[in-house]
């Protein structure tokens, strides 16, 4: 396998010093981070930009929700930047923690009512030469159809342009502190799996493996889950995002985990396929296409990285599906082999057919996860989380639990 480094594990949960020290890193990368921000607004032109992503927010100011706490927030967490100043909108829940988090930033209140409020926010930012604001991004993809049309209506003198993924593309070159914690949260899920181990048996429910493995990662510093606990059992495993359920854990049949912790913020994803009992020749097969197929793709990014060139999402996709259709099973592989992540477990970079056209950006970290799924029958998939640097030729596997077939419930 060409340049491929696995990370080493853990010592355990990440210290109070980790924890501060990373903080004390996003606060000092912060202004390089709204720099290339304006880089962008001045270059389209925009006077300023609204924010209302929570993992954006977090980036670009500090002000930190919790997993869907966006939706019980109203206007607060939302903020502006322009070419001299950074506003983070709360209400009196949030004054507080906005005032600890965002030290740069100049807050204002708002409750439920950033319409009434917009025209005297944007009065308060200067434009683009000290003038009047007359241009403002805001990130579409995530503004409802009313809002827009309130905030265009409250100040008609403000033109509003849509900016999609403007921030995110930011996001997607990642900090060395970035990828501690990326790798921190990978080691707190990889130690949370090798002590379910001892747990899984014939007869134990989906649901309640999914429960422990949970307990395992919070208990072990994990400050929240990356998502929901996958657990699926025999056919069900040919569910790609399937949920945990009632049904039992046969000896014969596969048991996949796809889970993943947060640390300070940053997250973690693996899938693990396990067999339960002696492994069904069948299933045995698939598994072995699958590691190939991975094996293929972090050949192909050795080799880019070896030569100190970013290859682009769709040629790594390639690189593995080619594996997986030349066994017959191109129509079992739907989904994308990778995604970025980061502060959200799904972000770009994308490694999939329909992956954008441009080299990888670098350095970052994305998932490689092939995997095979006969409906009704059985579904194997292996996920790793990897680092990679074109400039410095690195690539780094950060999820640590062995690859290799591994028998449990015996």
């Amino acid at each position: 396998m060409s340049g491929l480094v696995l990370a080493p594990r853990s010592a355990g949960a990440p210290s109070t010093d980790d924890l501060a020290r990373w903080r004390a890193a996003d606060e000092a990368a912060r202004p390089a981070r709204l720099a290339r921000l304006r880089d962008r607004l001045e270059r389209e032109t925009v006077d300023a930009y609204l924010g209302v992503s929570r993992e954006n927010t977090r980036y670009l100011t500090g002000f930190a929700l919790a997993e869907g706490e966006e939706k019980v927030a109203g206007d607060s967490g939302r903020f502006l930047v322009s070419g001299d100043d950074v506003v983070v909108l709360a209400d009196t829940r949030y004054l507080e923690q906005a005032g600890e988090e965002c030290p740069g930033a100049r807050v204002e209140e708002s409750y439920y009512d950033l319409p009434d409020r917009w025209p005297r926010i944007l009065a308060g930012l200067r434009g683009r030469g000290g003038g009047p604001v007359r241009r403002v991004a805001v990130e579409a993809n995530l503004v409802s159809q009313a809002l827009w049309t309130r905030l265009q209506a409250a100040a008609p003198q403000a033109e509003l342009v849509a900016a999609d993924g403007w921030v995110e593309e930011l996001r997607a070159v990642k900090e060395p502190a970035e990828l501690e914690r990326v790798a921190a949260a990978c080691a707190v899920a990889d130690a949370a799996l090798e002590r379910l181990l001892p747990s899984i048996h014939p007869g134990v429910p989906e649901r309640d493996l999914a429960l422990q493995l949970e307990w395992e990662m919070r208990t072990s510093g994990a400050e929240a889950l990356a998502f929901d606990v996958t657990c699926l059992s025999g056919p069900r495993a040919a569910l790609p995002h399937g949920s945990p359920g009632e049904r039992r854990v046969t000896v014969g049949e596969v048991l996949l985990f796809d889970f993943g912790a947060q640390v300070a913020g940053y997250r973690s994803d693996m899938t693990r396929t396990l067999f339960v009992g002696a492994p069904a020749a069948r299933d045995l097969e698939l598994y072995r296409l699958v590691a190939l197929a991975q094996e293929a793709a972090f050949d192909a990014l050795g080799r880019a990285a070896g030569a100190q060139t970013a290859p682009t999402g769709v040629e790594i996709d390639a690189a593995a599906r080619e594996v997986i259709a030349a066994a017959g099973h191109g129509d079992h592989f739907g989904h994308g082999l990778g995604h970025g992540i980061g502060l959200a477990t799904h972000e770009v970079p994308s490694l999939s057919r329909r992956a954008a056209p441009a080299p990888l950006p670098w350095p970052t970290v994305f998932s490689i996860e092939p995997g095979i799924y006969l409906p009704g029958q059985t579904g194997i998939r292996i996920e790793d989380l990897v680092t990679f640097d074109a400039g410095t030729g690195r690539v780094e596997r950060l999820t640590a639990f062995p690859r290799e077939v591994t028998v449990v419930g015996t």
